[in-house]
């Protein structure tokens, strides 16, 4: 630090400033500390102007040393000095943490790789990153993400119409980076990949006619929009392995085996459990997965049983308790019991030997009697109103448990009758708290089989995040490798997010995580570094451990924030 004056009419004032090289790269001087005007300063340290300059740097020397071994920063501002225009003074700093994930999982590699194959210039490690991270922190459009990303510590040095180049060559080498990503995460921590989950959805798309695999299905959501549907693989620690895509008009059942035909293959994982729903576990698809190494544990309705087995599996006698396989007949127990029963058998359906687990749940059965009497409840009043729906879609609308009958006194036009159907609801009583199971895992412990199927919930929370929190749907984008692109980054987004959720040990939710992250902010000041505007908690100091970087300083100089920077990308 030196010091320096400044002369007006009236006076001369002494300054202690410090030299910098801005962000143009070009050297300048800032104001640290004003240290008066000349007339005020001869009265304590003169007699003479040389006096007071030799005062003045014997505090700039202090101040310098001072600096160095406390890291006490000193800045004036000044009311009167307006902003420059187009001055950025607010960043974004969330995505730091998330850096730090991605390059564990080595998609900068992956990046180099696309690049030097298709030999463009763009940078698209950059782009692809930047997509990432503004699906986590502010999911919008390809162009609103660009816009997101200039807020970032570290901008964007390519344009916006090479992020729309980039989509084309990310959607073709869209298995390239599956495969590539799951083999680097070995290197974040071992994968739980001996347990793997499927699950299907679909996204809905601003358009109302069919285009390409944008086809008219049932919809999620329930929309007549077009749809796509997206297959999705999930390891036993609830992180995503892969994903593909398929017509909204066809068959989910179809897009099992060609996936996991591509994990065998080109992910190397031979030997694992597979996992799903009732709508997801055919016949056929329980042979394939019998195969190999390979066993599977699915869900199996009650309901489509034949009338031997299911008469079986209602039957409240020779159930066990979980715990200590004491015989029961849940005839005889509490309604408020907290245990879990089971009953297992051999079950073959055509050739392929398995076993039937049924289990009951006192607990659920009391959750599914509550809810099913408030629709019961519902459907009373659509009674006295005569608000009857003509077209019942819905498996849980309340006016499936209304009946109709015709009666007539003349042969003529019948008068219909709506009632309540107490048969109906007397049936689905029948089911309350019961759940079953089928797999091939013929000599494991049932309490094994039933901790398997009970993570098939984080599938399902997999999807909602992709389409609640990072906004996934609805598609806007109309080419198809652009449209495989974007659940690329959004598939992306998940597996970075799911391993920074693993690495805070499931502490906090997802609201609170994502919060965090998009608060981490900082001030810019007068090109010299930047103050933090969050809030420090226990979240933060989290994330700082396991990222092993720290920004909650009261102050951070450019210099540390570089060096930050670079720790985020394991440098």
């Amino acid at each position: 630090m030196k010091v320096t004056t400044s002369k007006s009419k009236n006076a001369e004032s002494f300054y202690i400033s410090k030299s910098f090289i801005n962000d143009k790269g070009v050297s300048t001087s800032v104001n640290v500390r004003k240290l008066g005007t000349l007339a005020e300063l001869l009265k304590e340290h003169g007699p003479t102007r040389d006096d007071v300059m030799k005062w003045a740097r014997a505090e700039a020397k202090l101040e310098t040393q001072k600096y160095k071994e406390d890291k006490i920063v000193n800045l004036s501002f000044n009311s009167s000095k307006r902003l420059q225009p187009q001055q950025q003074v607010f960043y974004r700093g969330g995505y730091l943490f998330l850096q730090y994930f991605y390059y564990k999982l080595g998609l900068n590699k992956v990046c180099r790789k696309i690049r030097d194959k298709y030999n463009f210039k763009f940078d698209i490690n950059s782009i692809l990153s930047d997509l990432i991270y503004s699906r986590i922190l502010e999911p919008s459009s390809k162009r609103s993400s660009y816009s997101c990303s200039m807020g970032f510590l570290e901008p964007p040095s390519y344009q916006l119409h090479d992020v729309y180049r980039s989509l084309n060559v990310l959607g073709k080498e869209c298995d390239l980076i599956q495969s590539e990503t799951y083999r680097n995460s070995h290197l974040v921590g071992k994968r739980n990949d001996k347990l793997l989950f499927y699950d299907c959805t679909n996204y809905y798309f601003e358009i109302e006619d069919e285009d390409g695999i944008k086809k008219y299905g049932k919809s999620k959501e329930h929309r007549p929009n077009p749809i796509i549907q997206i297959g999705m693989f999930m390891d036993g620690d609830g992180i995503p392995l892969a994903f593909s895509l398929f017509p909204g008009n066809a068959n989910e059942q179809t897009s099992i085996k060609p996936l996991e035909e591509k994990i065998l293959k080109e992910f190397d994982c031979q030997k694992f459990i597979y996992c799903s729903d009732a709508g997801l576990g055919s016949e056929k698809i329980r042979k394939y997965n019998h195969m190999g190494e390979r066993a599977f544990v699915v869900t199996q309705s009650i309901k489509k049983l034949n009338a031997q087995d299911r008469q079986w599996a209602l039957d409240t006698k020779g159930f066990k308790s979980l715990y200590d396989n004491k015989v029961v007949d849940l005839a005889e127990i509490s309604m408020y019991d907290e245990t879990i029963y089971y009953k297992d058998a051999p079950y073959t359906l055509k050739d392929l030997s398995q076993r039937l687990i049924i289990t009951y749940s006192p607990k659920y059965a009391r959750y599914q009697k509550a809810i099913r009497e408030k629709q019961v409840d519902r459907a009373k009043l659509m009674l006295e109103k005569g608000s009857i729906k003509k077209e019942r879609r819905n498996p849980n609308d309340p006016a499936r448990f209304l009946g109709s009958i015709a009666v007539t006194d003349d042969g003529e036009k019948a008068n219909v009758h709506n009632f309540l159907n107490t048969d109906k609801i007397d049936e689905e009583a029948k089911y309350d708290g019961m759940y079953a199971i089928s797999t091939d895992l013929l000599d494991d412990d049932v309490s094994e089989i039933l901790s398997i199927s009970e993570k098939r919930w984080q599938i399902e929370e997999c999807f909602r995040i992709m389409k609640t929190e990072f906004e996934a749907r609805p598609v806007f984008l109309q080419r198809a490798d652009r449209i495989t692109s974007h659940f690329l980054t959004c598939f992306l987004a998940l597996i970075i997010y799911r391993y920074l959720e693993k690495f805070l040990e499931h502490k906090y939710t997802c609201e609170e995580i994502l919060k965090t992250l998009k608060d981490f902010n900082f001030a810019y000041v007068k090109e010299q570094g930047f103050i933090p505007l969050y809030k420090r908690t226990e979240l933060t100091d989290k994330l700082h451990e396991i990222c092993h970087f720290n920004t909650d300083f009261e102050f951070i100089t450019k210099s540390q924030m570089r060096t930050i920077q670079k720790q985020s990308k394991g440098k």
